[in-house]
């Protein structure tokens, strides 16, 4: 075996290339100096270039999973000012952070105004559910609606609708703000089939008794 240092370095860049190992290759020369000057045993450097290259495959695929949710902004709940909106239940947003409705396959409905960061507080939600490892997507309601009907009109909403199925928790924002029209029905389809299936969680500008009417109709 060559026991040129550079020629070693390349030769490790080739295998980590050749097995797939971005995080060892991008960090085993500076482990490896520190190896030397900290007199680390060749069994730890070992682990730790095995601990960077898990930590690098983590971090990729979390932004992977961020990338496919599609959120119109990533926000986080360190963000969110809850001294704007004290009325807004805090222990039980941040309980819910912890994503056990999510494993539970229950839905989380966010009612409000314009203004009171229910789109906020559900893609954090989003975003805390993807942390601890579930698959998120993001979408407005009215845009799932045209979808909706344009797979119906394309005799594909069957495979359509299955498409949704590997996401653990859809977030369907701003449900009542334009009306819905001939894609209401299968949106109110699509929620019916998500039933104990998946979550969801639901934002909307409206009480949960005039959902139907403004769904359906202008007024």
């Amino acid at each position: 075996m060559n026991s040129n240092p550079a020629v070693v370095e390349e030769l490790i860049d080739l295998r980590c290339k050749e097995l797939k190992l971005p995080g060892m290759r991008s960090a085993h020369r500076e482990l490896a100096r520190e190896a030397i000057e900290k007199d680390i045993p060749p069994a730890a450097f070992l682990l730790s270039c095995l601990n960077n290259e898990l930590d690098t495959r983590l971090r990729r695929r979390l932004a992977t999973r961020i990338r496919t949710a599609k959120f119109p902004q990533a926000k986080t709940l360190s963000e969110f000012d809850f001294g704007v909106i004290p009325q807004l239940p805090k222990a039980k947003v941040l309980k819910l952070a912890e994503a056990g409705f999510v494993a539970a396959k229950e839905n989380v409905i966010c009612l409000g105004p314009s203004g009171t960061g229910k789109t906020h507080i559900a893609t954090a939600l989003g975003m805390a559910a993807i942390e601890v490892g579930y698959s998120v997507r993001f979408i407005r309601v009215v845009t799932l609606a045209q979808e909706l009907l344009a797979a119906q009109q394309e005799v594909r909403l069957n495979r359509y609708l299955k498409s949704w199925a590997k996401f653990d928790l859809v977030i369907c924002d701003e449900l009542g703000y334009l009306k819905l029209g001939p894609g209401a029905p299968l949106f109110f389809q699509f929620v019916a089939e998500r039933y104990e299936t998946g979550s969801l969680v639901v934002t909307s500008n409206l009480e949960f008794s005039r959902w139907e009417t403004r769904c359906y109709r202008d007024h």
